[in-house]
Formats: structure tokens, C-alpha cells, sequence
């Protein structure tokens, strides 16, 4: 799969993803959506997915941590609107588990010290804290488990399937599909399938021209959390 340097395949994963994102939360408006709970799933391995693509195409390291160092600090600026908007939550926003995925990833791709330890250090957080991480150790391991695949036959993409359908607390997921649970149910075929998806849209995509997501799209993440939370307070 050849990736060119603004590639309009990359960008329209990077939308969809934010747009299953926001569905996703649509859930905590108010009203009972359980229906958008499946689609729900196609973000966090999309998002990974573009993660992993950008660190298979990369040449310059710098680029590398510039990169690291946005989600470091949207991490932290992301924080408040996100417990704001979601109650009682039990974990930290998803960037913290994006910023370990993406070190994980990094120290497969580059061979130094440093990389490697790095690499190391980040999959002891993910053990030692997964129960504060939003999808938890295995969605540390989900950048990895994309990079891994990006090159290779479609087939390949039920390893990442998997690891994204355990990122998702598969216990959870299976014991409410035997009881009937059709939101279950379709989120485990979101999850086994999304990383397929994705990838779908990456090597046949490339026609289309959306915007390109610079480094001005770090902030809807926070942002999308507070106009959400007024849309809830104009509807209560």
C-alpha cells in the first residue's frame, strides 16, 4: 500500500473515525441510543489504524515526538471537559492510552535504545494501569497490532480484530450476547471487522479529497466533549 505525503485516504479515515466518535457520545446526551453503540466501536481502531499508518510512513523521528508531544498535551487539556461530560467515569480520556499505543508502535518501527525502552516502559503502564485506561492494556497493544498488518493480505486483519474486540471487555460484550443483547452483538461484529474496514479504505480511498486533519484537530477532541455537554443542557 503506497501512502503519499497528503494522503486523502488517511485524512477520511481520521473523519469517519471523529464522526463514530461523536455518535459514540451521543449516547450520554440523554436519550436511550443503544443503536449507536456498534458504530461506536469503528473509532478507537481507526483512529490506531491512522496511528500506525503514520508511523509506518514516517522518515523523520522529530516528527515522531512533535507528534507524541500534541497528544501529551491535548491528554491533559482533554481531561476536565471529558469528566464533565461523562459521569462518573472510571477511566482517563483515550488519549493517555493513544500516547502509549503510539510509543509501543514507535519502538516496534525504530530500532534504537531509546525507542525500545520506551516501548518497554509503556507496556508496563498499560499492565500496571489498565484498569484506568479507556480500553485498557489491550488497547495499548491495538496501534502495534494495526502496524503490524497495514502491508499485509486482508486476512490478516482479524489479529487487530481480536485485540480490538478484547480492548472492548469481550467478557462483557459475550455475556450480554447470550442474553439476547442486540447492541452486543453488534458491537463484537464492529470490533472483528473494523480494522478490515479501515484498512479497505485506506488502499482504495484515495480518490477523495477531504479536508486535511492538521494539527488544529487535536483540539475537537476536547471540544467535541463541550458542545456536547450543551446540546445536554439544552435538551434537559
Amino acid at each position: 500500500m503506497h501512502m503519499t505525503q497528503r494522503d486523502g485516504a488517511l485524512d477520511l479515515l481520521k473523519w469517519l473515525a471523529l464522526l463514530s466518535m461523536v455518535l459514540d457520545h451521543l449516547r450520554y446526551v440523554g436519550y436511550s441510543v443503544d443503536i449507536l453503540y456498534a458504530p461506536g466501536r469503528l473509532a478507537f481502531p481507526w483512529f490506531c489504524l491512522a496511528m500506525a499508518a503514520n508511523v509506518s510512513r514516517a522518515r523523520e523521528v522529530t516528527h515522531q515526538w512533535r507528534y507524541l508531544g500534541w497528544l501529551i498535551l491535548f491528554s491533559a487539556i482533554s481531561e476536565i471537559p471529558y469528566r464533565i461530560f461523562i459521569p462518573d467515569p472510571d477511566t482517563l480520556n483515550v488519549l493517555p492510552t493513544l500516547v502509549l499505543g503510539l510509543l509501543v508502535a514507535r519502538g516496534w518501527q525504530d530500532e534504537t535504545l531509546p525507542s525500545r525502552l520506551l516501548a518497554v516502559g509503556a507496556v508496563m503502564l498499560g499492565a500496571l494501569f489498565s484498569e484506568r485506561l479507556m480500553f485498557g492494556f489491550f488497547g495499548v497493544l491495538l496501534p502495534l497490532a494495526m502496524l503490524l498488518v497495514i502491508r499485509r493480505p486482508w486476512y490478516f486483519s482479524l489479529f487487530p480484530g481480536l485485540v480490538c474486540m478484547a480492548a472492548n471487555q469481550w467478557h462483557v460484550l459475550y455475556a450480554s450476547a447470550r442474553f439476547g443483547s442486540s447492541a452486543a452483538l453488534f458491537g463484537i461484529a464492529t470490533c472483528l471487522i473494523a480494522p478490515l474496514l479501515g484498512l479497505f479504505l485506506l488502499r482504495h480511498a484515495s480518490r477523495f479529497k477531504p479536508p486535511p486533519m492538521r494539527r488544529w484537530a487535536y483540539a475537537l477532541y476536547p471540544a467535541h466533549f463541550l458542545a456536547l455537554l450543551a446540546l445536554r443542557q439544552l435538551l434537559a
